[in-house]
């Protein structure tokens, strides 16, 4: 038995023994409290490892250039249930605009996502103000950048799909981006 021994491998060890050993009590005492002592040793190694791991993510950030921290103060890892709630929302803000697709293009749709995104932000924020700025920005960076990447897609995409559509699909990812992960 090597010391990278799979759980599985050492029950049947464990089970090889008492078989050989039936009837001599002290050894299956023994064989026992060695299966619970791997056991434990194994338990801890893997909890070590998850130890370890959070404690790596840690040091590399501290390892990381002070703009990456400086970026980092800004941003928190909400709950999932908040992560899944707000993706919903915006998913469900990209398909109607996608199904209302027409020729004034989502702006309804744009401006219900960024109240949605102030909202979300002035609930975190507490204060309306920096909230509205915050939303906005994260709006006006969602649309330029729409308005680089689009044009750079090919055109394998409907052709109901506009150029304001697909930027409107990416701002709502900033939207989401912003009101879900900045504090």
């Amino acid at each position: 038995m090597t010391s990278d021994a799979s759980e599985e491998e050492i029950l049947e060890a464990r089970d090889f023994l008492l078989k050989q050993y039936a009837g001599y009590e002290s050894s299956f005492e023994s064989i026992e409290a060695a299966y619970e002592k791997i056991l434990m040793a194994s338990f801890w190694k893997r909890k070590k490892s998850k130890i370890n791991l959070k404690s790596r993510l840690k040091k590399q950030v501290e390892e990381s250039p002070p703009w990456i921290k400086r970026l980092l103060d800004f941003t928190e890892l909400p709950t999932t249930d908040v992560i899944l709630r707000r993706s919903l929302l915006f998913g469900f803000m990209g398909a109607w605009s996608i199904m209302n697709s027409s020729e004034t293009g989502p702006a309804f749709q744009v401006a219900l996502s960024l109240l949605s995104c102030i909202y979300f932000l002035n609930d975190k924020m507490k204060n309306v103000l920096r909230a509205s700025i915050t939303g906005f920005s994260a709006l006006v960076i969602g649309w330029v950048v729409g308005s680089i990447v689009v044009p750079m897609i090919p055109s394998v995409l409907p052709p109901t799909w506009t150029l304001e559509l697909l930027t409107s699909l990416i701002s709502y990812i900033f939207l989401f981006l912003a009101c879900t992960f900045l504090k």
